[in-house]
Parts: C-alpha cells; structure tokens; sequence
C-alpha cells in the first residue's frame, strides 16, 4: 500500500518540479510594455476557463454551492491574485532564479501555518534546517545588494514582495488542509478561483493602471499560454493533490528542487554572477529545506 501511494505521488511531483522550474524565467520575459496585473490577469483568465472547459470534459460539476464559492474567492484572491502580482512585481529588481530561492522557503510558513491551525507537529531538527536555510537566503540576497544593478533599496522591495507573494501562496497552501477543500470537486474550485481571481485582478489592474494591455508580440503571447495551461491549468491541481496526500510541509519539497533548476536557467538565460558568498547561500538554502524536510518526513 506504502509503494502505490508513493507511485501515485512521484509522477505529478516530478511534473511539477519541472513545469515550475520554468515558470520563473518565463515570468520574467512577460515584465515589459504589459503591466503586471494586466499580464497576471490574462494568466489566470486563461487557465480558469481551461480548466473549467477540463471539468466539464471529465463530467465535473462546476455547482459547488455558496460556501464552495467563497472558499474559492479565498483561495483566488490568496493564491491568484496576491501572490502572483507580489511575484511578477518582485521580478522587476531580483533575477528570476533568485525569487524561485526564496520561494524555496515555503516549506517553513506552510510548515508553521500548519502547526498553528492543524497542530501539525513541527521538530527541533525542522526548526535547525529552517533557520540554515534562511541564513543561505540572506548570503544571496545580500550578494545580489551588493551586485545588483539597480539601485540597492529596489533590492530591498524585490525582496519585500518576494516575501509578501510567499505567505500568500502559504496560506493558500494550507487552505487546502480544510475539511470543505476535501469534499469539494478539485478542479471545479480551482477553476472558481481561477475565475476569481482573474476578475480580481482585472478590477485591480484596471483602477490602478488603466484599461487592458496586451503585447502582440508572439514571446509573449506563447508565455501567457504556457503559464495558463502548463504552469497553472497542469500543475495546480496536481500540487493541491500532493498536499492532500502528503501535507502542506512534505509537498513543499518541490520548492527546495525548483530553484536549483531555476538558477541554472536564470545564469544561462539572465547571466547571473556567482561569487563564492551567493554559491555559500545557495549550498546554505539547499542543505537546509534538506534537513527541515527530512525531520519532517521522519
């Protein structure tokens, strides 16, 4: 029973691993002449009506009552609309690899958000690996203060929103540990919440910045699909699946792999510059989600 369950785990677990590892650097191509709420928006307009259209193939109901609906709009505002327009916002003055490795950290506000509302134990070693972790995270950001290219405080808000868009997503990660998230339809709430979330955004967008933007050119057009369909309409469902069967800290191992993958792509796609103190961090960051992780799995 132990080996089918953790088949069951390791395929959509390598799949999102993956897609997510290239989400980041696209992401970044997308920050141009299109404001980042319009291009959030877009993103989520697409992958809630494709995975609507997915429910209904599968014979999923998109009924799922008036609490259904406002736990979506939760969950969309939180997952959909905060933390992506943190993260789009915090690749304007940090690299794209960069903000994946802070993402690395979700493990530790999923981990104690799960303590506090589920009483989900949390170990003196995941504690250890935890700070570890954020010392490397420091070492990184403290490297890219002193290289950055931009001025040194817009360092200081790449990083502020980068922190703002993870206990976002945390609590959207932990929202899946309630009881109405287990009766509900999956992909039926999140395609309300994509929905959602997309309707918030473009409420936002509009009253901020002004009427919709779009950029015709074809780099942006096949990132707006490939974040729609790969990176939200694929994975989401797959990951909320991994954090129901294997919690909210043990499915954030994922974003301990993402960011390895990440950087690599973001020094030969961004020229990203090591120095002896960012590889410190990074071993730091690594070695730490490792052992958090592993007390937790223990």
């Amino acid at each position: 029973m132990a080996e089918g369950k953790q088949g069951g785990v390791f395929l959509p677990f390598i799949l999102v691993t993956l897609i997510w590892s290239s989400t980041w650097i696209i992401i970044r191509d997308q920050i141009g002449s299109v404001a980042a709420s319009w291009s959030v928006c877009y993103r989520f307009l697409l992958a809630g009506l494709a995975m609507a259209a997915f429910a209904r193939w599968r014979g999923v109901s998109l009924r799922i009552g008036g609490a259904g609906l406002i736990y979506a709009a939760l969950l969309g505002v939180a997952q959909f609309v905060l933390n992506f327009n943190f993260v789009y916002r915090a690749e304007h003055y940090l690299t794209s690899g960069l903000v994946a490795v802070v993402y690395a950290m979700l493990l530790i506000p999923n981990s104690i958000l799960a303590w506090l509302i589920f009483r989900q134990p949390v170990s003196r070693a995941f504690i250890g690996g935890s700070l570890v972790a954020v010392t490397g995270i420091i070492l990184m950001l403290v490297h890219e203060y002193h290289a950055a290219t931009v001025r040194p405080d817009m360092v200081l808000l790449g990083a502020a929103f980068s922190l703002a868009g993870l206990m976002s997503a945390s609590a959207a990660n932990v929202m899946q540990g309630m009881d109405i998230a287990r009766r509900l339809p999956m992909v039926a709430v999140l395609a309300w919440a994509m929905l959602i979330g997309a309707g918030v955004d473009a409420a936002f967008a509009w009253a901020t910045i002004g009427p919709p933007q779009f950029e015709p050119r074809l780099g942006y057009i096949l990132g707006i699909g490939w974040l729609g369909i790969a990176g939200s309409v694929v994975t989401f469902p797959l990951y909320f699946t991994l954090i129901q069967r294997m919690g909210a800290g043990r499915a954030a191992y994922s974003s301990v792999l993402i960011p390895v993958i990440a950087m690599l792509i973001s020094t030969l796609a961004e020229g990203y510059r090591w120095s002896a103190l960012a590889i410190a961090g990074a071993l730091l960051a690594i070695a730490g989600m490792g052992i958090a992780l592993r007390s937790k799995t223990a």
